[in-house]
């Protein structure tokens, strides 16, 4: 592959934490350009995230919807949630939010693709997974608390959700590239080209 991003690492000279909160902090850093000149650089410090989009045998999507604070708005998403233990397996992750978020257990995981959210404000990587071959979990449903207690759930279509996304009626960035993402797939050299699920994930390492 021709283009390809590459780990590197500038020299810092000075690092703080001047907030840190239940899930994430603020790290400020003291950086040394290229010209030799030092540049402060503020970010969030992040644990990482997983995401699912969830296929079923029809095509449709399986999408939640839920108020976000930050934005002032009820997005629509696919599941996601934080890798809330260093060295998580995240498709063991994957699998949990699927299950807590909308009581679905699923047969086939691929990786999808990887992103970094926000790389120039937050460190937080995204691995977005493709689930299919779906059913009802066992047991009973999770019990869900705050602003996932008004969380609404909906089987959508793949192509009405890329429509919403190019007409700018869908934002969520997990939901967004997901959903483009199988589009392409699809287009192109199909599902079995995608990784397996325990792809190697050199920006969040995590026990197989």
């Amino acid at each position: 592959m021709g283009i390809q991003d590459t780990p590197e690492e500038w020299q810092v000279t000075a690092t703080v934490t001047p907030f840190t909160g239940n899930k994430t902090s603020v790290r400020t850093d003291d950086v040394v350009m290229p010209d030799g000149t030092v540049a402060r650089r503020d970010y969030q410090v992040h644990p990482g995230s997983v995401a699912v989009l969830a296929l079923d045998e029809a095509g449709r999507v399986l999408v939640l919807r839920q108020y976000r604070h930050p934005v002032r708005h009820k997005l629509w998403e696919i599941p996601a949630g934080l890798l809330d233990v260093p060295g998580e397996n995240p498709l063991h992750a994957a699998q949990r939010e699927l299950y807590e978020e909308a009581h679905v257990k699923a047969e086939d995981w691929r990786v999808l693709t990887d992103v970094y959210t926000t790389p120039g404000g937050c460190d937080e990587a995204v691995r977005i997974f493709l689930a299919r071959d779906l059913s009802e979990a066992d047991g009973e449903r999770f019990e869900v608390a705050e602003e996932e207690a008004d969380m609404e759930q909906a089987r959508v279509p793949l192509p009405a959700l890329v429509r919403g996304v190019l007409a700018g009626e869908l934002h969520n960035n997990c939901l967004v590239v997901g959903v483009l993402s199988l589009t392409a797939v699809l287009a192109g050299d199909g599902v079995d080209s995608l990784r397996p699920a325990e792809a190697p994930w050199p920006a969040r390492p995590f026990e197989v």
